[in-house]
């Protein structure tokens, strides 16, 4: 952790970022998700697999069949994570480019094969065993902020060295 870095208090019960691992470890949940869009629910699982890394919220990984069919659209572009391998982008209704998927992953990470992680500041509401998320800063990480998880957290303008 950066020196002029203060991390948050962290109260029973609740994880701080800056004890996650790097590389991401990868561990099922058998959290509650659900996830809303105009109006109404796309997704409602609690077959969840989360990826903690050092100074990022947990991401949620969803199995693509619990989402509404239809609903995810292959969208343009790629990326690649230096843990997970190459992503492809989706449009989850009709928000463009808000979801991500590992059509290959690495070794270690094979069991994000299949599933999706969406942005949940591009959603109207997502869930956490009934809590409702709030979304990590930027425009590039996909963390899902409830109040058991503590930072402070990568993401806002001046954490990219972080």
């Amino acid at each position: 952790m950066n020196e002029r870095l203060q991390r948050d208090p962290i109260r029973p019960g609740q994880e701080s970022v800056w004890d996650y691992p790097r590389p991401p470890r990868v561990e099922h949940t058998g959290e509650h998700i659900t996830i809303e869009l105009d109006g109404v629910t796309i997704a409602d699982t609690k077959d969840v697999v989360r990826v903690l890394e050092t100074s990022h919220p947990p991401v949620y990984y969803l199995p693509r069949s619990s989402f509404t069919p239809g609903v995810l659209q292959p969208a343009a572009g790629h990326s690649y994570c230096e843990y997970k391998g190459a992503a492809g982008y989706l449009s989850v209704g009709s928000r463009a480019r808000s979801a991500w998927f590992y059509p290959t992953p690495t070794s270690g990470y094979e069991s994000l094969a299949d599933r999706v992680a969406v942005y949940p500041g591009a959603m109207d509401r997502c869930t956490v065993d009934g809590e409702t998320v709030r979304a990590q800063d930027g425009d590039f990480y996909g963390g899902w902020i409830t109040a058991n998880i503590v930072g402070p957290f990568k993401g806002a303008p001046g954490t990219m060295g972080w």
